[in-house]
């Protein structure tokens, strides 16, 4: 049996450090330290964080690399990735091999060439509300082993309790505060991916994705168009 490629120890190492290094007061600095400090464990080529706006829209807040900010962007403009994914199902992604992946048929041109092999992403959430995605990219095929999905998962957890402290203190700053309608939103969201899934017999990450389409078509707070369909019955510019 093959030794895992992260050390136990060393990520309670860097887990530490992190914690040691906060600064609720600083969240774009905080988060930028995640990114440094995994690469460092992970001795992959790249990582990136995407976080999502109050319409749902995915924006990447920190890329250690040109090529991580590629392959953000990239998701971006095509709608589809490994990030992506891992945002709207709310659970981690693999993607081994992203040139043959038929998930990603539009952005796979658009950054295999640059480098971009493999991704492994895992979901960060507030208040149990997905709000992005937390990624390490290998420059050629790669899989991806346990040790190095948990110990993602892990950054992932940190990365959820800077945001958490950040948008509850009192001097939260503007990315803490572009993602506070998580918490102001949360009920309303998950009462209206709860309709949509009766409705339209829809799973949970269907619902979502059809909730947060139509935030964004309307460029509207996910949140207002929830309370709208519940309210109503309806999305924005549904018909009977």
């Amino acid at each position: 049996m093959s030794s895992a490629r992260v050390d136990a120890a060393a990520l309670r190492s860097s887990l530490r450090r992190l914690a040691e290094r906060r600064d609720d007061s600083d969240l774009y600095t905080s988060l930028r330290r995640v990114i440094d400090f995994s690469g460092q464990l992970f001795g992959v080529n790249g990582g990136g964080l995407m976080l999502a706006d109050e319409r749902g829209e995915l924006h990447y807040v920190v890329a250690s690399s040109g090529p991580s900010q590629l392959l953000e962007q990239a998701q971006l403009d095509t709608g589809e990735g490994p990030c992506v994914d891992t945002y709207i199902r709310d659970e981690l992604t693999v993607s081994t091999n992203l040139a043959e992946d038929p998930r990603c048929p539009v952005l796979a041109p658009l950054v295999v060439p640059h480098g971009i092999g493999a991704v492994l992403g895992v979901p960060v959430s507030l208040s149990e509300m997905p709000i992005g995605s937390l990624d390490l990219y290998v420059d050629r095929p790669y899989e991806f082993d346990q040790s190095e999905m948990d110990a993602l998962t892990r950054y992932g957890e940190v990365v959820e309790a800077m945001i958490h402290a950040a948008v509850t203190a009192s001097r939260a700053g503007e990315l803490a505060d572009q993602l506070t309608y998580a918490l102001d939103y949360r009920a309303p969201i998950e009462r209206g991916i709860g309709y949509l899934m009766a409705r339209d017999g829809l799973t949970h990450p269907d619902a979502f994705q059809k909730l947060r389409a139509a935030a964004r078509s309307g460029r509207r707070k996910i949140g207002d168009v929830a309370n709208e369909l519940l309210d109503t019955g309806h999305l924005p510019h549904e018909t009977d």
